[in-house]
């Protein structure tokens, strides 16, 4: 089994002897304790303009070097040393900045060998870990954001130590070429259900020379892109958290005039901006409920197919029989509220009808046609995924 290390690097001539030499002596160290039999370790300057290229190709015969003349990003760096090995069994990465022991990767190996996991990570907020607290608590946020959406949690979403297994590579690419390229990978490994993720704390030194990571920069796109691989993985969360807020906004503005009405049995004529931003707030949220389902769909039948979905709330709202009746119940009511004045003014020419009803007909009216039509959004996109499974099943 192969074991293929990269050492991206970016102006890190303070360290990158350190590293390689640290690196190369924990050969024997991993090859021992794990099931690991050969080691290759390639170093990627990535558009370096000190002395780091120079230094490095002082120990060709420890690490391959590779060179880009013009910075490319961190991804980048760690992509093109991955794919300058074609026989690795193991991909692995490990910064430049002589803050992670090497010999971690016989834990991590370990890790992917006997515990079976897909990709196994450094974690390096242990207790012990030297970690700037802002960085910390920049990592902290990132994975609460991330177990919100998921059922798993990994505590060091950038973590710069890292084991993938080469047969899964695939499951998370395309991966950016940025800083942003750690956070990715954690946000699409854990939220695209297929990778088993490991998460091991190791120790974590003070880097030497000046960090590369720009707090608020670097932070927003962490941030973006986790949000990204939400959206692309799970958007229905989002998009139903985003409903519930609307109707409970709906509420809240509704409180008054309902109880109001309770009491007194008649509404004020100021009453009816409060109808009209529930009835507004309302529809968006139905809005996004249906956006939500379809596309949940979209991501199970294109990214998941192969997993069983889990039938929830949405499935039953806007997939199942069930919409139908639903919508057909909407207009039922909506059209009770107004036939009085219908009959009215088809009898008398007039109508005395109260707003408040027209209103709510109104809001009764569109989430009937909501409900109808993203049933059948759905039903087009269960045809869809048919017919794409047949073409599937012919080339096989």
């Amino acid at each position: 089994m192969k074991l293929l290390i990269v050492i991206p690097a970016l102006n890190e001539e303070q360290s990158i002897e350190s590293i390689i030499l640290r690196t190369d002596a924990a050969r024997k160290y991993i090859c021992s304790n794990t099931k690991v039999t050969s080691i290759e370790i390639v170093v990627v300057s990535d558009g370096s303009t000190d002395n780091t290229v120079k230094i490095a190709s002082q120990h060709s015969d420890k690490a391959k070097l590779i060179v880009f003349e013009h910075n490319r990003g961190y991804g980048a760096a760690i992509k093109e040393g991955w794919n300058s090995s074609s026989n690795a069994d193991l991909l692995a990465f490990l910064d430049a900045d002589g803050t992670c022991d090497p010999n971690f990767f016989v834990i991590l190996c370990n890790s992917i060998t006997e515990e079976g996991a897909d990709i196994a990570i450094g974690s390096r907020l242990s207790k012990e870990s030297k970690m700037p607290l802002v960085r910390r608590i920049g990592n902290t946020l990132f994975s609460i954001l991330l177990s919100f959406v998921s059922s798993e949690r990994i505590k060091d979403t950038a973590s710069g130590m890292r084991v993938i297994r080469k047969s899964v590579l695939n499951a998370i690419m395309p991966l950016p070429d940025g800083l942003n390229f750690t956070p990715a990978m954690s946000a699409r490994a854990i939220l695209s259900r297929n990778v088993k993720v490991i998460e091991k704390n190791m120790t974590y030194s003070e880097r030497e020379g000046e960090s590369k990571l720009k707090i608020w920069k670097d932070g927003k796109r962490f941030l973006f892109v986790i949000l990204e691989n939400v959206f692309l993985y799970v958007p229905y969360k989002i998009f139903t958290l985003l409903a519930l807020l609307c109707l409970l906004f709906a509420g809240v503005i509704m409180a008054n005039p309902v109880s109001f009405y309770l009491q007194k049995h008649f509404l004020e004529d100021w009453m009816i901006y409060r109808f009209l931003v529930a009835d507004v707030s309302g529809l968006i949220a139905l809005l996004l409920l249906s956006i939500s389902s379809i596309t949940s769909n979209v991501v199970h039948f294109s990214l998941q197919a192969k997993q069983t979905r889990k039938k929830n709330i949405l499935h039953y709202l806007f997939e199942h029989n069930i919409a139908i009746f639903i919508s057909m119940l909407c207009y039922i009511i909506g059209s009770l509220l107004i036939v009085n004045s219908i009959w009215h003014r088809l009898t008398t020419g007039l109508t005395n009808e109260h707003w408040s009803r027209y209103i709510t007909m109104i809001f009764f009216y569109v989430a009937g046609a909501i409900f109808f039509l993203t049933y059948l959004v759905n039903r087009v996109l269960e045809l869809v995924k048919d017919r794409l499974a047949y073409f599937e099943s012919l080339q096989k």
